[in-house]
Parts: structure tokens; sequence; C-alpha cells
């Protein structure tokens, strides 16, 4: 993450896109049943994985708490997410392996994740001091060794 520092477009790039980090629209349309001649979309779900530098941890939780957990609750409220959760691990896992925090974002539906949803306006709602936000945001990333996303299906084991 080093060659991202200090830019100032780091934040809205970063952050302004939960459906951008998600470039699976081709794969995502998968769940999508038709019933009595409508379409219905399964939800579509993401785990977000982060990987702090050593002793960093409990700022990152703090920062993502103060700053991107309210954000998700607001796409919650207004329906595109229906339920968030994040994990750690109990013990440590090898340096190459290892993830400190994962979230689980479970969205509407494919659609929804991949949508383009614009959260500008969101953010100068929920944070009108922007220069602050920005600036914990970019320490949020400039804190993180690591940052992946996977999207998810689940595999049906009693199926024949």
């Amino acid at each position: 993450m080093k060659k991202f520092r200090n830019k100032a477009w780091l934040p809205a790039l970063l952050l302004g896109g939960l459906t951008a980090m998600i470039a699976f629209s081709g794969y995502a349309r998968g769940g999508q049943t038709a019933t009595a001649g409508e379409v219905k979309e399964d939800p579509f779900v993401v785990e977000y994985y982060y990987k702090a530098k050593w002793g960093h941890a409990d700022e990152f939780l703090a920062l993502f708490k103060k700053n991107h957990y309210p954000v998700l609750k607001k796409e919650m409220e207004m329906g595109r997410i229906l339920r968030v959760s994040m994990t750690s691990p109990r013990l440590h896992a090898t340096e190459d392996g290892r993830w400190d925090y994962r979230v689980t974002i479970v969205f509407k539906s494919a659609a929804v994740a991949n949508d383009n949803f614009d959260t500008e306006a969101l953010l100068r709602q929920l944070y009108p001091d922007q220069d602050s936000y920005k600036k914990e945001e970019q320490r949020r990333f400039e804190i993180l060794e690591g940052h992946w996303d996977v999207p998810i299906k689940e595999v049906v084991l009693d199926k024949r």
C-alpha cells in the first residue's frame, strides 16, 4: 500500500467503492431464479479481508468503526445491504496467510452490489468535516499490509 500514500484520490477510490470493489458482475449473475414470470435475485455475499501492519489492528478497527461502519449501516437502512458482520481469528496463522479482520457483507442482490452506487452524498451527510474524514480513511489504509475481496457462494451439500 505504500505506493498509494498521500494521494488525494485514495479515500474516494478505496471507500467510495463498496460496489466498485466487486468487479465480478458476470460471475455474480448466477444467483437469479425465476418464479411466476418474475426474476428474483438471490443475496450476493462478499468477504473483505484486512491485514494490518503488526501492532496496528486495534487502530484499524477503531477507524473502521468510526468511518466505514456507519456508511454500511446507512446502506442497510436503505435496503442495499441485508447484513454486515465482522470476525477476527482467535489464533494466529503464518504471516503469508495472516488476516486480522474479515467483514462479510450480504448485498440485496448481485445487481445492487455492482450498480456503481455513488456514496459521495452519503459521506458528506455522515461526515461534514470531510478533511478529517479523508485523513482518517487514508490512515486506515496506510496501516494495512493487505486487503482483498472474495465474492462467495453457498455450496449445498445435501442436493444430489
